[in-house]
């Protein structure tokens, strides 16, 4: 019987191997024709826990070189090229039909992208043109059918199994190590040829604004600032103390309702999730809504003159006190 029991759990095993490898995934990149843009390293580290076959799809106008620079990663199959003027300004309307053809042609398993706004915007659509549920902003990989979210503005956590025959995942890129670009020399070949134009949308113009700060997301270090600044004029204290840090400065979602900053600078369950080695909340009460999108940094600071705040049950380190008195004496101290 025991002879028995053996070979059972050792075919299983030899089952769960075979099907391992027969997942086949594609990543999507998510780029700025020049660079590759760091959430699809998260992305890729994802992919890799699925195990089988990583392939990469970088679409755009001229973005040879950031094809050759996903390349650089090791434990890769395929890099998929399409250059084309319809892919002008990254609009879903022009990708999705890109996708759907390179899905015909190789029949992926899975197909992944970053939880950020380009994800966001271009996964649902792919999932609903496949007749399949998109599994969103996963924080976990338990197996490749089975995926790991927050729920409830992260105040609980949901293990999903998906039976769908193709899995849409977007990859909260705070939980999962980025895949450095290096050792690896994969193929490049182009993507399904096509005529992707359409007349949905029609991609106008961005202006993006220029900082010598990091970005929010990829930052080191965070200072962000609530309600208790009062104003817009008081974030410069915030500004000369990220300057110190060389931090990002960040903001709760009170902060930017009240027009202090602009939204860009929002944290939380309906801004951008970051997870730095220090993040340091200066006059944030600490709402749930605020807390889903920062309590997985590292160290969290909290600056708040009430007691009571809620943001100290998840700091590491807090101070009650005037923010307005110790924030300049912290940034003259350093």
């Amino acid at each position: 019987m025991f002879s028995t029991t053996t070979k059972n759990v050792s075919r299983t095993f030899q089952l769960a191997a075979q099907l391992k490898r027969l997942q086949s995934t594609l990543v999507i990149a998510e780029h700025n024709n020049e660079k590759l843009l760091p959430i699809t390293q998260n992305a890729l580290t994802a992919a890799k826990q699925l195990g089988g076959e990583v392939s990469v799809l970088v679409a755009g106008t001229k973005c040879g070189p950031v094809a050759e620079e996903v390349a650089k990663a090791s434990g890769l199959g395929k890099i998929l090229v399409a250059e084309n003027e319809a892919f002008n300004g990254f609009t879903p309307e022009s990708l999705t039909p890109l996708i759907l053809a390179t899905q015909k042609q190789f029949n992926f398993t899975h197909i992944l992208a970053g939880a950020t706004a380009f994800g966001k915007a271009l996964l649902p659509r792919v999932a609903a043109k496949l007749d399949v549920s998109p599994v969103t902003d996963i924080i976990g990989i338990k197996a490749p059918d089975t995926f790991v979210r927050t729920i409830y503005a992260g105040n609980a956590v949901l293990t999903l199994k998906s039976k769908d025959a193709v899995k849409i995942v977007s990859v909260r890129g705070t939980s999962f190590e980025p895949a450095p670009l290096e050792g690896g020399s994969s193929k490049v070949e182009q993507a399904p040829a096509g005529d992707y134009k359409q007349d949905l949308t029609q991609f106008l113009s961005q202006e993006l604004s220029k900082s010598d700060r990091p970005e929010l997301t990829s930052a080191k270090v965070v200072v962000s600032g609530g309600r208790g600044m009062k104003s817009g004029d008081n974030f410069k204290l915030l500004y000369d103390l990220a300057d110190k840090l060389n931090a990002a400065v960040g903001a709760s979602r009170a902060a930017v309702d009240a027009g202090f900053v602009p939204n860009d600078l929002q944290v939380g369950q309906t801004g951008k999730i970051v997870a730095p080695e220090l993040y340091i909340a200066v006059g944030i009460s600490g709402a749930i809504q605020h807390l889903a999108g920062m309590k997985d940094s590292k160290t969290i600071v909290a600056i708040n003159k009430d007691p009571e705040a809620p943001i100290f049950q998840v700091a590491d380190y807090g101070l009650v006190a005037d923010l307005f008195k110790v924030v300049p004496e912290l940034t003259g101290k350093l």
